[in-house]
């Protein structure tokens, strides 16, 4: 865990420093004593600016879509007891996607709402239609995978049937951008947003964490030892819910953290999920930092859109996993 903050903090000291404009990590040093009091040191106004307004906030906002969507996944794939479950599995992404497209290409809520907030809002409609077709259909951990599912499928043809008929190639082109995972222009108060869930969050999965082990075992197990297995899950899922949905509202669709991320970590630290959870948001933080940071100066001046940099990463690194666990068995 010590080494795991370290490698945190270093990743994110490196990677303000890279991009087409030249800083060092002393200019990063210097701006950060001077924001945070601890001393007053003459730095030029356009490093200090590059630094604190635009590359820190969104290092650290890596760092915390990293944290959220890797831990979303231990939740996911205990709840569901399926290794190929992730934070996506709901459907939150496809919902996200068509209320954004919503709010950018029909004009509804305009600035009031904005990309973000129509996001937030289509995500919890998503999970929404999920909980109410997996209620209907029974309720069970296969039922709710199906639900997922369809709700993926109807909010994708949503926001394909959106754009198709009624966006022009601006709109497509920046709301595609922007669906595929983008950092670009956050800021502190995204900074704060994120951090907070993605804390609050990750207490509530800890304190739950010896209930997430028995749930890996089975419901009966579970209710054998006196767990309520459908208000827990519940619960847990309305947590990775609200965390997906934050995340994808500020940075949008960002795959394979939160399917790779649990299973690397386990190689780690073992199935407990006491260290399981705390190890799998750092390494999402550390991971996200550096897709980020790679994503960014790749094809500079134009960046990356973060959630190829996953997934172009994610997908080897999943073969890789999937080879080991079938040598292992």
């Amino acid at each position: 865990m010590g080494g795991g903050i370290l490698a945190l903090a270093l990743s994110i000291l490196v990677a303000v420093t890279l991009g087409p404009a030249d800083v060092s990590l002393v200019n990063v040093r210097d701006v950060l004593f001077n924001h945070l009091g601890l001393a007053d040191i003459p730095v030029r106004l356009s490093k200090n600016a590059i630094v604190w307004e635009e590359r820190l906030p969104r290092a650290l906002v890596a760092a915390a879509c990293g944290a959220g969507l890797g831990l979303c996944g231990v939740i996911m794939q205990s709840l569901l007891r399926n290794p190929l479950a992730d934070p996506f599995v709901l459907g939150i992404s496809s919902g996200a996607s068509t209320g954004a497209v919503i709010v950018g290409v029909l004009g509804v809520g305009g600035a009031a709402l904005g990309l973000s907030g129509g996001a937030f809002i289509g995500s919890l409609v998503a999970f929404g239609l999920v909980l109410l077709l997996a209620r209907l259909s029974g309720g069970n951990n296969d039922r709710i995978i199906l639900a997922g599912v369809a709700s993926t499928q109807l909010f994708s043809a949503l926001t394909s049937f959106v754009i198709f008929a009624f966006a022009d190639s601006d709109e497509t082109r920046g709301v595609m951008f922007w669906l595929l995972g983008s950092l670009e222009g956050v800021r502190w108060d995204d900074v704060t947003l994120c951090a907070v869930v993605v804390f609050l969050g990750t207490a509530v999965c800890l304190h739950f964490a010896y209930v997430l082990d028995a749930f890996s075992f089975g419901d009966d197990v579970a209710a054998s030892l006196g767990i309520s297995v459908a208000k827990v899950r519940l619960l847990l899922l309305v947590v990775t819910a609200i965390i997906t949905a934050t995340l994808v509202s500020v940075a949008g669709a960002i795959g394979f953290v939160g399917l790779v991320l649990p299973h690397a970590a386990r190689f780690l630290v073992g199935p407990r999920h006491s260290r399981l959870i705390p190890a799998t948001a750092l390494m999402g933080a550390v991971f996200m930092v550096w897709v980020d940071a790679v994503s960014r100066v790749a094809f500079a001046p134009t960046p990356l859109p973060v959630g190829v940099g996953t997934a172009l990463v994610g997908v080897p690194a999943f073969i890789v996993i999937l080879s080991r666990r079938r040598r292992a068995q």
